[in-house]
């Protein structure tokens, strides 16, 4: 089963990485960018029949740093 995790920055958290995105957008000449946000995807193939909370678990303990991101996790079929 494939799965796909969302991991963003908390709205309030800084993102370095987004601003300088929007800044280089601007540079490029695209105007009505208003804001640029960073996240990371990370797609896991996982056993059939995992459920959410196991996907939930190595989200807290790993792939994400639930004090300043959030995550979605989704089906990737």
């Amino acid at each position: 089963m494939q799965v796909r995790v969302l991991v963003r920055l908390k709205p309030g958290v800084l993102d370095p990485q987004g601003r300088a995105v929007h800044h280089a957008l601007e540079g490029l000449g695209f105007e009505g960018v208003a804001d640029v946000r960073v996240g990371r995807l990370i797609e896991l193939d996982v056993a059939d029949g995992t459920d959410h909370a196991t996907l939930t678990q190595m989200c807290e303990k790993l792939l994400a740093n639930t004090v300043i991101e959030s995550f979605t996790i989704e089906s990737a079929q």
